[in-house]
């Protein structure tokens, strides 16, 4: 990077003069090192994204049982298979596709044009043809092009925030670094992506394309590979394990039913029917159907979900990784404190708006105070910044840092525009890194009324040591006095506090210069800048920072109650990092911080055993945070990142869920992302963690609620067979069964609503099955229950020698009905239906009322009588199935009734990091 080499050097070893290259030099390096451009990664083909879609054991099984049914005449049920197999795959593809965008998204911020001197002249190329050794020419507004060398620098700063997550810009130089000077802090070089915020400066290009600090983050982009969702394995699994136990159990039974003198051809055709009905077709679509109407609400929530099945991920999510800058801040720096007179004054509003007030303790100062106005007037007239309105918004135009004074003075009714005007700039020394200070001088008339000065009056701000080190007198009860060294040393206690409460404190100072010093003399460096600057009236301190987002502490605290651990991860210093998080209730009394530095100081098996007691890292970059992510996913933990810049793109993919910001963020950071914030508002996490978890909880219940009905059915089957040698349902009556069951009530159960205190429960652990052992026992438990009523329907149409079709429909509407009163016992698996309300999932009530109707259609209608093979029932048959198939909810309902205590309180408040 030649940051630890002298710029003669750094000519001579990139073979460059001030001329800059010729330009046959500039294309035989062209043809040498490529297109200063980002490559990207073999694409993946359409048609092979979109076949990859399909490749899961669930969906396969399901493919193979739509072409065994439509070879068996089953059309209906096979297109009904097929249709919710592409479904799915198609809004997977389509959600995948997108996110193969990252890369060309970094191309596009690369800069199209660059200034650059060839040949001895300056002219205008386009950036991709740009090699090392050319000289760059940069201004405030410019893109950097390439990764470069300064060489020439005047008030140089370039905002690298988006690059390295440093709130305030960076302030450039051309000296020479140590060899062991941490990228962070190599302030001689300028990197590709970033910006100008101030000053201008020529730079010679070291590094281009690939080769960039920023190729280099493509390259981590490409390379890394998105783990499978929590919910993808486990639908994987779930699919596997019903597929192997129903192929074993339907063949067990049809070959039981051939010894037994059923046909073959009958049992064979049963037999898939059987299987078919085993097997969630549904699963898919209602999985899909449930997580983009969780999406819906999510959106509402201001969080906008790019990739469905990253919605559970949510659910299980147990720590956030968040960028400090414009995540759990505002990126808008602030004076929040100023101290002036002995005094020290709140000032209260937030960001660029110029509407706040200025407090001693709880008394309001006045605006016409005269310390705190000549504080505010060397505050705007030592000032490039500029501060203006636009639709409606207020915008700043320059250094943040600056700005945030010029906002402050407005907010005691001095404009910087009007301020300029009156009193105008006559000269200048400007701001240097080595000086640490800014001079003005302005034309202040007799009648200002602020100052007890007129004529030419110097305003200096800087760095607090210098500018108290070049007063003699401080502005102090209305007159100007002796600045003792009892008042330095206050002063000075003032400053640390502020530094302590991770404010940035910025020190004013005037002085009125002699009448025989003209401006000319100044520009001119006749008179020397430490006879201009000393002996200067102290006029107060400014202390700013960018302030936290005001609902993020609260949001942080939900988490905290959730069992989520948020850790803040940024590029800015740890004293600053500290401060807020602590205001933030990140870092509590217990908890470590760690720098980028200190985290490479330590051995991978060292760093995962302090992992989770950090909670702050300070002057980190994108390899830290992919290290930070990687030893907590090694630790088993289900792992989010919140970002907004491109440095954090990377992160956010290797995540399990990246979580980007819609409206400060990048392109890049969305594309990279599983789930952007319309608001940019922390807060909206806790919403979208309440809907993954309420989903997922949503997608457990009907999937036990399904596998309770399919194992009802097949003991009712296996032990009418067993013990009585009687089909009790025909393979389409099966088949009928799978399709208004499965279809509308567990769709219903999608867009139940959370149950309350769902945000107060531990994450459900990484390694918990789609399916525990409570829903299985659940599963067996009900399916059993509609077993037996079944088997006394049974007995029951034996004793009065019913005929076969009697005894048949009968079965056939009891399974219907007592899966419809088990589709509210699944409404939740803790509350009552009653202590939830019969009618706040609509949707179910009515899914419940048109698979009734349509069972209705299929006893009465005769065409549907002749193909389902059913006979009408009478009054007292309908009693008897209505009162068995009601025992499904009446016996649920005494189970939650009876563990409801211990469901209420059950890992509530509490976390794995207590």
């Amino acid at each position: 990077m030649y940051y630890d080499q002298e710029v003669n050097s750094v000519f001579e070893e990139l073979k460059v003069s001030e001329a800059g290259l010729s330009s046959e030099e500039a294309e035989k390096r062209l043809k040498e090192y490529g297109e200063n451009e980002l490559k990207e990664k073999e694409k993946v083909s359409v048609l092979r994204l979109f076949i990859s879609q399909f490749k899961s054991v669930l969906i396969i099984i399901l493919i193979t049982a739509s072409i065994i049914s439509a070879l068996l005449g089953e059309l209906i049920d096979a297109i009904v298979i097929i249709f919710t197999v592409f479904l799915a795959g198609i809004l997977s593809f389509v959600q995948e596709y997108r996110a193969e965008k990252a890369i060309e998204l970094l191309r596009s911020l690369t800069s199209p044009e660059a200034t650059v001197i060839r040949d001895g002249a300056e002219k205008k190329i386009p950036s991709k043809e740009l090699v090392p050794g050319d000289l760059i020419l940069i201004q405030t507004g410019d893109r950097i092009p390439a990764d470069a060398r300064i060489i020439k620098e005047f008030n140089l700063k370039t905002d690298e925030s988006s690059l390295t997550g440093e709130s305030v810009p960076v302030k450039k130089s051309t000296k020479a670094l140590p060899s062991e000077t941490p990228e962070a802090d190599r302030t001689n070089i300028v990197y590709t992506g970033t910006a100008v915020a101030y000053g201008r400066g020529c730079a010679v290009v070291t590094a281009t394309g690939m080769e960039t600090s920023f190729g280099e983050l493509a390259g981590l982009l490409g390379t890394i590979e998105r783990s499978r969702t929590p919910l993808q394995e486990r639908l994987d699994k779930f699919g596997r394990w019903i597929g192997i136990a129903t192929l074993i159990i339907v063949a067990f039974v049809a070959m039981l039913g051939v010894l037994y003198g059923f046909p073959l051809f009958d049992m064979f055709l049963w037999g898939v029917a059987l299987a078919v009905a085993a097997i969630p077709e549904a699963l898919p679509a209602v999985v899909t159907v449930g997580l983009g109407l969780g999406v819906r609400r999510m959106v509402k929530r201001h969080a906008l979900v790019r990739k469905l099945p990253s919605v559970e991920t949510l659910g299980v999510t147990n720590v956030i990784c968040s960028d400090k800058t414009g995540t759990l801040t505002q990126n808008k720096m602030t004076v929040e404190r100023i101290c002036v007179n002995e005094q020290v004054l709140k000032v209260t509003g937030v960001g660029y708006s110029p509407e706040g007030e200025f407090f001693k303790g709880d008394g309001k100062v006045s605006e016409d105070d005269s310390h705190l106005q000549a504080l505010l007037l060397g505050a705007v007239l030592c000032n490039d910044a500029g501060l203006f309105k636009e639709d409606e918004k207020w915008e700043i135009k320059g250094d943040p840092t600056e700005a945030a004074l010029v906002v402050a003075a407005a907010k005691a009714g001095l404009h910087k525009t009007e301020l300029d005007k009156e009193y105008p700039r006559l000269a200048e020394i400007p701001f240097s890194s080595e000086r640490k200070r800014m001079t003005t001088f302005n034309k202040v008339e007799a009648d200002s009324g602020i100052f007890p000065l007129n004529g030419l009056v110097a305003f200096s701000k800087g760095a607090p040591e210098v500018i108290l080190g070049s007063c003699t007198k401080i502005f102090l009860d209305g007159e100007i006095k002796t600045l003792s060294p009892e008042v330095k040393q206050l002063i000075s206690g003032k400053v640390r506090e502020m530094a302590d409460q991770a404010l940035r404190v910025i020190a004013l100072s005037f002085r009125s210069l002699a009448e025989d010093t003209s401006p000319e003399r100044i520009s001119s460096g006749e008179r020397a800048a430490e006879e201009l600057e000393g002996d200067m009236i102290f006029s107060g301190l400014m202390g700013m920072r960018d302030p936290p987002r005001e609902e993020v502490k609260v949001a942080i605290q939900k988490c905290a109650d959730a069992g989520i651990k948020t850790v803040m991860i940024t590029g800015d210093h740890k004293i600053t990092a500290s401060a807020i998080a602590r205001e933030l209730g990140i870092l509590k009394e217990n908890d470590l911080t760690l720098t980028g530095s200190e985290l490479d100081s330590l051995e991978d098996a060292e760093f995962e055993d302090k992992v989770e007691k950090v909670s702050v890292y300070a002057r980190v970059y994108p390899t830290h945070k992919l290290r930070v992510i990687d030893a907590f996913k090694k630790k088993g933990y289900v792992v989010a990142m919140t970002g907004d810049g491109v440095n954090d793109a990377p992160a956010l993919k290797a995540a399990d869920m990246g979580i980007a910001m819609g409206i400060t963020g990048t392109d890049v950071s969305k594309e990279a992302s599983s789930m952007i914030l319309t608001d940019d508002n922390f807060a909206s996490i806790v919403a979208a963690v309440e809907e993954g978890r309420n989903i997922f909880k949503n997608i457990r219940n009907f999937i036990t609620y399904g596998l309770s009905a399919h194992i009802g059915e097949v003991l009712i089957v296996l032990i009418s067979i067993l013990g009585w040698r009687t089909l009790p349902l025909l393979a389409v009556q099966i088949l009928w069964i799978n399709l208004i069951t499965d279809g509308l009530p567990p769709m219903a159960l999608s867009v139940e609503p959370p149950d309350s205190g769902i945000m107060r429960q531990k994450p459900r652990n990484v390694e918990e099955g789609l399916i525990t052992r409570r829903e299985i026992a659940a599963g067996f438990g009900i399916g059993g229950l509609i077993a037996l009523q079944g088997l006394i329907i049974l007995i029951w149409a034996l004793n009065r020698d019913f005929a076969i079709e009697k005894l048949q429909t009968l079965i056939f509407t009891l399974v219907v009905f007592s899966e419809m009163f088990n589709a509210f016992n699944w409404r939740s698996d803790r509350y009552s239906i009653f202590s939830l309300g019969l009618f706040t999932n609509r949707p179910l009530v009515y899914a419940v009322l048109t698979t009734i109707v349509l069972q209705l259609v299929v006893i009465y209608v005769p065409f549907f009588q002749t193909a389902f093979r059913t006979v009408p029932l009478s009054l007292s048959e309908w009693g008897v199935v209505l009162a068995l198939a009601s025992t499904t909810l009446i016996s649920m309902e005494l189970v939650k009734y009876f563990s409801g205590k211990s469901h209420k309180e059950k890992n509530y408040g509490k976390t794995d990091f207590d």
